[in-house]
């Protein structure tokens, strides 16, 4: 997961998951950050850690000496030395040039930047009740800083001064896009305003930031209240020895000695239902997830997300836009809610219709086996599995032996970085500070054996951490500022008892491969400016190349090295891994309906005005007569989020959470292209390193994809992957 920053990332919100880093690292004549020696050592102590640059290799953030306690005041010096710079940029007396404006503003906020990579981290990785009080109260005064810098006419003028003479400045084609990226987000930020239209533009700012943190902390904190307690471990027949252990020292944690604690992942879709035989307490696990932020009590999300939905509305009219999504999606590949629509149209029904198909085929298998009830959405993935078995005498959780945390990680990710990309690794675990116990470090190495990045992995779940999957850039690189990536993906692997291995689930390893794809585009950025920087590129291509990732996952070369179980070292047989292969398709309809339904509800809510919006006691109501009327209301199939703990709709995805099937027919069409030249080539990695992955968002991100591929996507090899043909 990911969101894309703009030229003001640096300056934006407590979500914002990469920016630029500071600018007064020792550089070559190359421009490139002159590395200091492979020491973590921290040299001299600073009173604040965030005042100044980090010492450490690669500029890598002193997490031992980062207290709860120097947040605050470095948000504090950060945002008034910014705007000090800001002032100085907008009241200078030179004429706005390229220089004196644009790269000015470029080099400018590095303790907020500092500041604000870290906290925005450690209040998704591991927060305390210190960070959420503070990020409760930095939201609303981010926002107002955002506006103070995006609202402020002096420095508007200079930059719109700089746009117009822009083809007349020779500029290079990435300084040339920053230009037009600058003037366009001041636009689209309200710049063109009145000042009455700013100041309520500032109001609703400044509403929707507080109202977009209370949202985020009530799905962390309904994720751990929502936990399923089981008083005996009769119920938990069907679950694996070592899910149990994991239930049980999990209730030990809590003081329910004796008793067994199912948590809860964030999608509606909880992995136990698989394996239990239990059919109550798949019902009780599965209603407790759905009903997540819509139960009532102090965590209820309904009227919270009811009053962002209406805001968003209200601020895309007083800019000049139909509704939320269309301002949106405006900077998007996709463009339009019209492209969007059609592209939802023409899938959803498809997909549903596949999916009614399994159900059918659920239902008859519940009726072989005498059970006497109707297919229920708690009933899914059980039978599923059965049926799995059934058809293929393939049983997932046989699987689990051969997927060891680390032969998947090191064996599988790593290595598959290595034969396409050429990557080694060295891992630094103990050598730098870490904000978590169980997160480890590793150096990343070009081809040519340069230091290339530093990557942090962070992949067990614990109550101080937000659900799913992410990667965020500590420091992302910059020619400009002299600085070289720093990297971490986190996924919520369950940790098992000490002394146990981590036996990863099959839909863990492919998040493993998937966010690493996302490490990746961080890792081999290759521009000048911050703004461009890796990942930077718009929200609906930035999941193409994770997406892509995920190829490696069942390349039988790659499958072969780190598919190997976890006690004898035996590779996994070659029967299990064809099942593996042959089941690929398998539940593709229940799979892509999931999706496209949220994808759905997310537009659907997105594209109201504002007097449209259901207020919080409607919500459940409206999100059931969306999905009736876009022909994917599968009773036994909900959608992967409800709108009250769809985190990715509050953070950087608002009208995009399309962005995932969207990015696939790139990703698929990829796929192809490798597979229709060798596969598995160094020759074909660099082509899409150098072509693609290197270039961050520095130019068009459709002109990326014409310059890998040598065309426009084509949607084919996506169809015939999801059975939609």
């Amino acid at each position: 997961m990911h969101s894309r920053t703009s030229a003001m990332t640096a300056f934006l919100s407590a979500l914002a998951l990469f920016a630029c880093n500071n600018e007064q690292a020792t550089t070559t004549s190359s421009g490139q950050a002159e590395r200091q020696p492979a020491t973590a050592a921290a040299g001299t102590s600073q009173a604040n850690p965030f005042f100044t640059e980090s010492d450490l290799y690669f500029k890598y953030p002193p997490f031992d000496r980062i207290e709860t306690h120097h947040y605050r005041p470095a948000y504090e010096r950060g945002m008034q030395e910014q705007l000090a710079e800001i002032d100085a940029i907008a009241a200078q007396s030179a004429p706005p040039d390229f220089e004196n404006t644009l790269i000015a503003m470029e080099r400018s906020g590095r303790v907020l930047d500092r500041v604000d990579r870290v906290f925005s981290a450690m209040t998704s990785a591991h927060t305390n009740d210190g960070l959420e009080e503070i990020r409760s109260e930095m939201a609303p005064r981010l926002s107002a800083h955002n506006d103070q810098i995006l609202l402020n006419s002096a420095l508007f003028e200079r930059i719109r001064t700089v746009y117009e003479s822009r083809d007349s400045l020779g500029l290079d084609p990435e300084s040339y896009r920053l230009v037009e990226q600058y003037h366009e987000d001041f636009v689209r930020a309200g710049a063109l305003l009145s000042d009455e239209d700013k100041e309520r533009l500032k109001g609703i700012n400044s509403e929707i930031a507080s109202l977009q943190t209370k949202f985020s902390q009530n799905v962390l904190n309904e994720v751990n209240a929502s936990a399923v307690v089981v008083d005996s471990v009769e119920e938990l027949a069907g679950l694996s020895e070592d899910a149990i252990k994991s239930a049980s020292k999990a209730a030990e944690e809590r003081g329910l000695e004796g008793k067994y604690l199912i948590a809860l992942l964030n999608t509606s879709g909880q992995p136990p239902l698989a394996s239990l035989e239990n059919r109550a307490l798949r019902q009780r696990i599965h209603q407790a997830s759905l009903a997540r932020g819509s139960r009532g009590g102090e965590f209820d999300n309904r009227e919270v997300l009811s009053k962002i939905l209406k805001l968003r509305a209200e601020r895309a009219q007083l800019l000049g836009y139909e509704n939320h999504a269309a301002y949106s999606l405006e900077n998007q590949t996709a463009a339009t809610t019209e492209a969007v629509n059609e592209r939802l149209a023409s899938l959803g029904p498809a997909a549903a219709a596949n999916a009614r198909v399994e159900a059918e085929e659920l239902q008859a298998l519940i009726d072989a086996e005498g059970g006497d009830f109707e297919l229920a959405s708690w009933d899914w993935d059980y039978y599923t599995e059965k049926l799995r078995k059934a058809k293929y005498d393939f049983d997932e959780s046989a699987l689990q032996p051969y997927l060891e945390l680390d032969n998947v990680l090191e064996k599988g990710v790593f290595y598959a970085a290595n034969q396409v990309f050429g990557l080694s690794f060295k891992e630094r675990t103990g050598e730098f500070p870490v904000y978590q116990e169980d997160v480890r470090v590793w150096e990343v190495f070009d081809a040519d054996g340069t230091p290339l990045a530093m990557f942090i992995g962070d992949f067990y779940a614990r109550p101080t951490k937000r659900g799913g999957a992410w990667m965020n850039a500590y420091v992302s690189q910059s020619k400009l500022l002299g600085t070289e990536p720093v990297v971490a993906n986190h996924q919520n692997i369950t940790k098992p008892p000490a002394g146990e291995p981590t036996l990863m689930t099959w839909s863990e390893v492919t998040t493993m491969f998937h966010e690493f794809g996302h490490a990746l585009h961080g890792m081999f950025s290759d521009v000048t400016y911050p703004n461009f920087s890796g990942t930077s590129v718009p929200r609906d291509f930035v999941e193409y190349p994770s997406q892509v990732n995920e190829m490696w996952s069942v390349w039988p070369d790659v499958i072969a090295n780190y598919a190997v179980h976890h006690e004898t070292g035996e590779p996994m047989p070659g029967e299990l891994l064809d099942k593996v292969l042959a089941t690929q398709k398998f539940n593709q309809g229940f799979a892509t309906t999931e999706a496209l339904a949220a994808a759905i509800l997310d537009q659907a809510l997105h594209q109201l005005k504002p007097g449209e919006v259901p207020g919080g006691d409607e919500l459940i109501a409206f999100e059931a007569r969306v999905l009736e009327e876009a022909g994917m209301a599968v009773p036994a199939v909900p959608p992967r989020y409800r709108s009250t703990y769809f985190s990715h709709i509050i953070g950087g995805y608002s009208a995009g959470y399309y962005s995932y099937i969207w990015s696939e027919v790139l990703d698929a069409d990829t796929v192809e292209w490798f597979k229709e030249n060798g596969g598995m080539t160094r020759e074909n990695g660099d082509h899409f390193r150098r072509t693609l992955l290197s270039r961050g968002g520095s130019a068009d991100a459709m002109e990326l994809f014409r310059d890998f591929r040598g065309r426009a996507p084509d949607i084919t090899p996506l169809l015939e992957r999801r059975g939609l043909n």
